[in-house]
């Protein structure tokens, strides 16, 4: 008889997507009945980009409870992972589209001026990579070694966007430095085991045995 699963396996992962996506669909719903106050536009786009880093930090959190508390949410880290890259698609086109109006000048210069804004067009760019390399054929054809190089850059992705979470509210404010910490956390066990285990991973090569 086949093992029965634990009751946070059960939920398929493709499930995620609608559950995860109902933050946006509420966000823009109280949009078009114009309750976000008299920016509507700067809170949706906030709002947006505030879930995407709510996905990365989650994404991020799945190794380290496997790790302390034997609960492996493995199986839907692809789908966390994508979800994130979803509210940041939104996120930057709430910007490009309803706040800019792809004035690509004014962008241009917005990203110039602004750090705020460069910090979190990188925090873009490095997780397009990401996203189109996260099916299964993609990631057998980059390899197991490169395919895990390659989406050990979300680590810069949550970096840069909890950066970007402070310099956007321009105070020390509670709520953005909460994020900071999670991820200098987060990525701070992550070196620690690294240090602490340095051929743990499933890159870790087997000892040769000796012949006879």
């Amino acid at each position: 008889m086949a093992r029965m699963l634990p009751w946070y396996q059960r939920l398929r992962p493709g499930a995620l997507y609608p559950v995860g996506l109902i933050p946006a669909a509420w966000t823009f719903h109280l949009g078009l009945v114009d309750r976000l106050g008299p920016d509507p536009i700067k809170v949706l786009e906030r709002d947006l980009g505030l879930w995407a880093l709510k996905f990365l930090v989650l994404g991020l959190a799945i190794t380290p409870l496997r790790r302390l508390t034997g609960v492996s949410l493995l199986r839907y880290r692809r789908a966390i992972g994508l979800l994130a890259f979803i509210y940041a698609c939104l996120h930057l086109t709430t910007y490009l589209l309803l706040d800019q109006g792809l004035a690509w000048t004014a962008i241009w210069a917005d990203i110039v001026k602004r750090p705020y804004i460069t910090v979190g067009m990188a925090a873009f760019l490095i997780l397009v990579p990401l996203a189109v390399t996260s099916n299964t054929a993609r990631v057998r054809r980059l390899g197991g070694p490169l395919g895990q190089r390659v989406h050990r850059l979300v680590y810069l992705a949550a970096a840069a966007a909890a950066i970007q979470y402070v310099m956007v509210a321009k105070t020390w404010a509670a709520e953005p430095l909460i994020y900071v910490g999670l991820v200098a956390v987060l990525l701070g066990f992550r070196l620690l085991v690294h240090l602490r285990e340095p051929g743990a991973g499933p890159t870790r090569r087997r000892p040769v045995r000796a012949a006879g």
